[in-house]
């Protein structure tokens, strides 16, 4: 890793934290964040010191509070800034005195409303004394495994009925990064996440960009053992060239998920006033994002759950989908999506046909079961029939990928056919992902239960096809630059590992 890269380990990994803007009224940012640190160091995940700055206090939270960051007696990697814009550059005058290494400003107020004299001046500070900055105009870093929590919004809130609620879930330990120039999304997305019970590695949110930007933060993500997928929220993108150089070499290790706001005329303008972001031609990022191997998700539930087929199953060696159902209707939905979305639904062969039908008459099956794709074992579906139809299209080499329909309502399927097809899967290299609709306790626990195991399951049939399609994709970009098998490799031997530790 270069050095300017490794670097960046100080917003992640600090020894010692500092937070400027520390605070004892609770409703304010500096207090929050604080807190935060102080919340994790005391559950004994924030292994590093942390420091209050508040030249108006004496102590916060029972931590001896410090006129300024010169003041403190130890070393210092990382600063947080949490006070108003015009204050910032005195604070980074300190910070460059004290040989900090990197620091993080959450205030806004500079170039996203105009002041770009001011953010500059940040930046030559910063510069001119080695350190990285993080924003400003950000929610900076939030880390589920080292206690690092930069994010200003409280985990609880007290309801009007008196009733503490969460509020702000951070979610658990994971293997999806999110890296967003939004931070306003990227707490939805957070929220989202833990919501869906899908882990985390790393959270960061860019702001304005002054300095560490999309490109630095991908090569950084490149080697961090915790991430397998990189969800990544852009406006716009800076040092294009440089981010089209590092994209592509991250690509073949690790899938990027992108959704690129300001499509629209209406949009960039927004994304302007946003973060000052200068959203360029939506055909140039759709030919950036092709380049380099990125996967655009047009929406944000597209984007979520193409993250966590990516991070569960691995990619497809070809665009043939077996599917499995039923329910007819649904299975119907799945095809439709699946030719729309270029991949193929053919006829099965003809020694996969006829292993469905020895299967009918040993009674295995229906009699009135379909077989030639979708596989519909009707609503007569048993666990049984369940298992022994995806082991069959496992085994078929025509078919890339399976998709499973499995209605919960059907009264002869047993919970149990979820750990029997996660069994088969196990056995395997193709990817498979599910589907359950509904939104009732049966049917989330379905898809949880799924989850748990390592196979994506979604609410709707377009959704698991749209996640079936994202993994025929990156396996097309891998196979283009021959690093497929080494990947797929790679990927089962490490999600064996997850399982037994």
């Amino acid at each position: 890793m270069e050095s300017a890269t490794e670097n960046l380990h100080a917003f992640f990994t600090p020894k010692s934290v500092a937070i400027v803007g520390a605070t004892k009224k609770i409703n304010k940012a500096g207090h929050v964040i604080f807190k935060n640190f102080v919340e994790n160091k005391r559950r004994e995940v924030f292994k590093g010191e942390v420091f209050p700055v508040n030249p108006y206090e004496d102590s916060i939270l029972g931590f001896q509070c410090y006129p300024s960051v010169t003041k403190i007696p130890v070393e210092l990697d990382l600063v947080v800034v949490v006070v108003p814009a015009e204050i910032v550059p005195k604070i980074m005058e300190d910070a460059a005195s004290k040989k900090v290494k990197a620091v993080v400003i959450i205030s806004s107020g500079f170039s996203e409303i105009g002041k770009h004299e001011l953010e500059n001046k940040v930046l030559t500070i910063a510069k001119k004394a080695g350190i990285r900055v993080l924003g400003p105009n950000c929610l900076g870093v939030y880390d589920s495994r080292t206690g690092v929590d930069m994010l200003f919004l409280p985990e609880t809130k007290i309801l009007t009925t008196g009733e503490e609620v969460i509020a702000t879930p951070r979610p658990m330990p994971g293997n999806i990064a999110m890296v967003t120039q939004s931070g306003a999304f990227g707490v939805a997305a957070l929220d989202y996440l833990a919501g869906r019970q899908i882990g985390v590695s790393k959270f960061v949110s860019f702001g304005n960009k002054c300095d560490v930007d999309e490109a630095e933060m991908l090569h950084y993500l490149l080697y961090d053992e915790e991430t397998k997928v990189i969800l990544l929220y852009i406006e716009d993108i800076k040092s294009g060239r440089e981010f089209i150089k590092i994209a592509k070499e991250v690509a073949k290790r690790k899938p990027i998920v992108a959704l690129k706001a300001g499509r629209t005329e209406a949009g960039a303008r927004a994304a302007a006033s946003h973060t000052g972001a200068l959203a360029g031609s939506d055909q140039i990022y759709d030919g950036v994002f092709a380049q380099t191997g990125i996967l655009r998700a047009k929406d944000m539930e597209e984007f979520f759950d193409a993250g966590k087929a990516l991070a569960m199953q691995p990619p497809a060696s070809g665009k043939n989908v077996g599917i499995v159902t039923d329910a007819g209707g649904p299975g119907i939905m799945a095809v439709d999506e699946c030719e729309l979305r270029g991949l193929v639904v053919k006829r099965f062969s003809e020694a996969t046909i006829q292993k469905f039908e020895k299967m009918k008459e040993e009674g295995k099956l229906p009699k009135f079961a379909t077989n030639l794709n979708p596989v519909d074992i009707t609503g007569s579906g048993t666990s049984e029939m369940f298992e022994a139809a995806v082991e069959i299209l496992f085994q078929d080499p025509e078919i890339h990928g399976i998709i499973l329909l499995g209605l919960h309502h059907t009264p002869a399927l047993q919970e149990d056919y979820i750990d029997r097809v996660a069994r088969v899967a196990t056995k395997h290299d193709k990817p498979i992902v599910a589907c359950d609709i509904g939104e009732t306790e049966m049917a989330l626990h379905t898809r949880f239960r799924f989850d748990k195991l390592g196979i994506p399951a979604y609410s709707s049939p377009e959704d698991s096809a749209r996640a079936m399609n994202i993994l025929v994709k990156y396996g097309e970009y891998l196979e283009k630059h021959n690093c497929l098998k080494e990947y797929i490799q790679n990927f089962l031997k490490e999600k064996r590992k997850a399982k037994t530790s």
